[in-house]
C-alpha cells in the first residue's frame, strides 16, 4: 500500500457522517460570553472551550487586536529571527516572565511550537526525554523531533520515574517533560514530588502550563500554585487558552532564553506571531492582572458542575481544574452522548482514541452566568438515562 493508498481507504469519517455521529469540524458562527451560535442557528450553552477566562471575546482585547493589525498590518510575514520582530513581541515577553516570576520568556506563534523549540532546541542525540504517558502531543512529537531517547513513565506516577532516573549513569544530560494540568482528565501534576526527584538525579524538568498558566494561583500557573515557580528550570505556556488568541512561549533563565532565541528551529524557521494576536495576548495578560476574580470565578463554575454532575451520577475523575471529563464507556456511546447534549442546547467535546479514551470533555469558563451552568445541568439530566446505561452498538 502506498502513502496515497492508506487515504483512499480510510473510511471511518464517512461512516460516522452516514451516521449522523461525526463530531468534527462543525461550523460556529458566532460566540459570546458563554454561548455559541452553531452554523443551523442553533444556540448552545458552549462547555467545550478552552477560553477559561472568557477574554477571547472580550472588547479590550478584540480592540487591542484590532489596533494592532492596523498599525503593523495583518502578519509580519516572516521570522522574528530576521525581519519578523516587534516591540510587541518584546514587551510581551517582558510582562509575562515579571507576571510568572521566570528571569525570561521567549514568544513563540503557537503553543505547539513553544513546546518544540524547547525540547528539540535543548535536546539532542544522546540525551534522555522522560514523558508522562498522558504527556500532550506535542511534548511527544517535540521529543521525537531532537532525537533524544524517549522513557516512559506512568502517569503521575514519581516512584516509577525516580527507577528509570536511578538506572541511569549520568542523569545530567536527562529531560522529564510533563504537563501542568493534563488536558483531558484535568488533574494536576504532582510538582512537589517532581522537583525532588529532578533534584536528586539531576534532570532538568520542564512542565507545560498550557492548561495551568492564567487560571491557577491568580493566573500565575501551576508552579505558583505549589509555590514551586523558581525550581521549575523550564516553563512552556500556550495563549490559546486563559490568554484568549494564539500563541506560545518559553519561560526560563536568561542563558537558556538566549540560547533558544538561536537555536530553536520552530522560532527560527517560522513566521512570527500576527501583531494580533501577540497584541491580543499581551491585553489579556493585563486584564488577568487587574481582574484575577475571573480565575476564582472560574474555579467555582468548575466546581459547581462537578458537584452536579456527580450528583446526577456521572464519572469526573480527578479533575481540580475548570476541565471536568465525564466517562462514557466506548466510542459510540461517547457520540451517542455527544450529539444527545447538542439536542439539549449543550455543546461538549466528544473525544476518541488515540486522543485519549473515551469521553465527553467538558470546560468552563470564567463568563458564564448561573443561568447557563443551570441549562447545561438540565441537558445533562435530561440524557442521563440513555447515557449512562449500555448503549447498543452501532
Amino acid at each position: 500500500m502506498s502513502v496515497i493508498d492508506k487515504c483512499t481507504s480510510y473510511n471511518r469519517p464517512n461512516e460516522l457522517k452516514s451516521a449522523g455521529l461525526y463530531p468534527y469540524f462543525l461550523n460556529f458562527d458566532g460566540r459570546d460570553a458563554g454561548t455559541a451560535r452553531m452554523a443551523d442557528g442553533r444556540e448552545v450553552v458552549m462547555c467545550g472551550s478552552n477560553d477559561y477566562l472568557g477574554l477571547s471575546t472580550d472588547p479590550r482585547v478584540i480592540q487591542a487586536a484590532a489596533r494592532a493589525a492596523e498599525r503593523y498590518g495583518a502578519g509580519c510575514t516572516g521570522s522574528r529571527f530576521l525581519n519578523g520582530n516587534l516591540e510587541l513581541h518584546d514587551q510581551l515577553e517582558r510582562e509575562l516572565a515579571q507576571f510568572f516570576g521566570k528571569p525570561a520568556a521567549l514568544v513563540l506563534a503557537t503553543g505547539y511550537q513553544a513546546n518544540l523549540g524547547a525540547i528539540a532546541g535543548l535536546c539532542g542525540p544522546g540525551d534522555i526525554v522522560f514523558l508522562d504517558k498522558e504527556a500532550h502531543a506535542s511534548l511527544i512529537d517535540a521529543t521525537r523531533l531532537s532525537r533524544a531517547k524517549i522513557q516512559w513513565f506512568a502517569h503521575n506516577d514519581t516512584a516509577e520515574l525516580a527507577d528509570k532516573l536511578a538506572r541511569v549513569a549520568e542523569s545530567n544530560n536527562c529531560m522529564v517533560v510533563v504537563d501542568g494540568v493534563y488536558s483531558m482528565e484535568g488533574d494536576l501534576c504532582p510538582l512537589p514530588e517532581l522537583v525532588d526527584v529532578c533534584g536528586r538525579f539531576g534532570a532538568t524538568l520542564l512542565v507545560d502550563d498550557a492548561h495551568g498558566g492564567g487560571v491557577l494561583d491568580k493566573g500565575r500557573g501551576t508552579g505558583s500554585h505549589f509555590g514551586l515557580t523558581a525550581d521549575v528550570p523550564l516553563i512552556t505556556l500556550t495563549f490559546s487558552k486563559a490568554f484568549g488568541s494564539i500563541g506560545g512561549a518559553i519561560l526560563g533563565d536568561e542563558t537558556v532564553i538566549d540560547y533558544l532565541r538561536h537555536n530553536a528551529r520552530s522560532l527560527m524557521f517560522s513566521a512570527s506571531a500576527s501583531p494580533s494576536n501577540t497584541a491580543a495576548a499581551l491585553e489579556s495578560l493585563r486584564i488577568l492582572q487587574a481582574e484575577p476574580w475571573r480565575c476564582s470565578t472560574v474555579a467555582g463554575n468548575a466546581d459547581f458542575m462537578r458537584r452536579e454532575l456527580t450528583t446526577l451520577g456521572y464519572e469526573v475523575g480527578a479533575s481540580e481544574t475548570p476541565i471536568v471529563p465525564v466517562e462514557t464507556g466506548d466510542d459510540i456511546s461517547t457520540l451517542l452522548a455527544w450529539n444527545l447534549l447538542i439536542e439539549q442546547g449543550v455543546y461538549v467535546n466528544a473525544v476518541l482514541p488515540p486522543a485519549a479514551s473515551p469521553r465527553l470533555r467538558t470546560s468552563y469558563t470564567a463568563v458564564q452566568t448561573e443561568d447557563q451552568l443551570q441549562r447545561a445541568v438540565d441537558g445533562f439530566r435530561a440524557v442521563r438515562d440513555q447515557v449512562l446505561r449500555a448503549p447498543a452498538r452501532v
